[in-house]
């Protein structure tokens, strides 16, 4: 799309280019109380949330670096909104947590992100280190290289813990506004939170959609997908932000989790790629694109793992 629009732009190539990055680190509002700092693939820097109140405002995870943190925090200088009262982590992977020192707000987590932070804070995060644990499988590849990306230099990194948990669901008054924070699990991350705000009917998701990568192959779990899905509908939301993608609507997001449901429900319990792909043509009369197909081998990988979790 970049490269497509700049031959049209009589600034040129560069100019487009430093206005569109430019773009990635501007506060862009949602709701009369909501803003969002988007996402950015180039270094996996996950969306962050600030919600304001008459009182209060509060953000939605922490930044992947404490560059990342420090960027946000110039941008809401400069919109003059009230006191930050803390900040919501959605869950414990790096790119939503490196940045709370550099945050230096009062902290709010589910427990098991809580320790899962104190175990991170054991391990040393040198180029060694971090390629040390890709090949022993406790790291993989993508988030050691992103990483690494992010920050080049990591000796003054400081990890920290956050200063107060819940275990199910938490509220935090700002005025007027209201941020109900709730435990959602799933795959991708067992202590995945999601941050409601009823007032203006936002839902922040922060990874709890994605599949799991983190424990070999990447996958959905079909029971536990239904079960987040029930979970979300819940929810009276006008707008629905994932951690690395833009704002969705009700009809965008489900839209697509009912593709990816239909999906799982084809698939059923097998455990055999090509057998599940030769069920979807069945059903459909029509073979599987490729990422079909991924979506596909997401649920086979799901069973293969329920399965062995059984054997166990």
């Amino acid at each position: 799309m970049i490269q497509f629009i700049y031959h049209y732009l009589p600034f040129g190539e560069k100019a487009f280019i430093k206005l569109y990055k430019a773009g990635v680190n501007m506060l862009k509002k949602l709701t009369d109380y909501v803003y969002y700092f988007p996402h950015s693939e180039e270094t996996d820097r996950p969306v962050l949330g600030l919600i304001c109140g008459e009182k209060y405002s509060f953000i939605v995870d922490a930044g992947n670096s404490p560059a990342h943190a420090s960027s946000f925090l110039e941008e809401v200088e400069k919109m003059g909104v009230p006191p930050i009262k803390g900040v919501a982590i959605t869950h414990w992977h790096w790119d939503h947590t490196f940045g709370i020192h550099a945050m230096n707000k009062y902290t709010i987590s589910h427990h098991l992100t809580k320790k899962k932070l104190a175990y991170l804070k054991t391990l040393r995060w040198d180029d060694d280190s971090l390629d040390k644990r890709v090949q022993e499988g406790e790291e993989i590849e993508f988030c050691r290289d992103m990483i690494k990306k992010e920050m080049p230099s990591r000796e003054a990194l400081i990890l920290q813990e956050p200063d107060v948990t819940f275990h199910h669901h938490m509220k935090v008054d700002l005025g007027g506004i209201t941020c109900c924070i709730q435990h959602i699990g799933g795959v991708h991350a067992q202590d995945s939170s999601i941050v409601y705000i009823p007032q203006e009917k936002v839902l922040f998701l922060g990874d709890c959609l994605c599949p799991d990568f983190y424990s070999g192959d990447w996958s959905y779990d079909k029971e536990d997908f239904e079960r987040i899905q029930r979970e979300l509908k819940k929810y009276d939301a006008q707008y629905y932000l994932s951690s690395h993608f833009d704002p969705e609507t009700p009809e965008e997001l489900w839209r697509d989790l009912n593709q990816l449901s239909a999906i799982g429900e084809i698939v059923g319990n097998e455990v055999d790629l090509e057998k599940a792909c030769f069920q979807f043509e069945c059903e459909t009369y029509k073979k599987p694109t490729n990422e079909q197909k991924e979506r596909i081998q997401y649920f086979v990988n799901g069973n293969i793992k329920r399965k062995s979790r059984e054997l166990f």
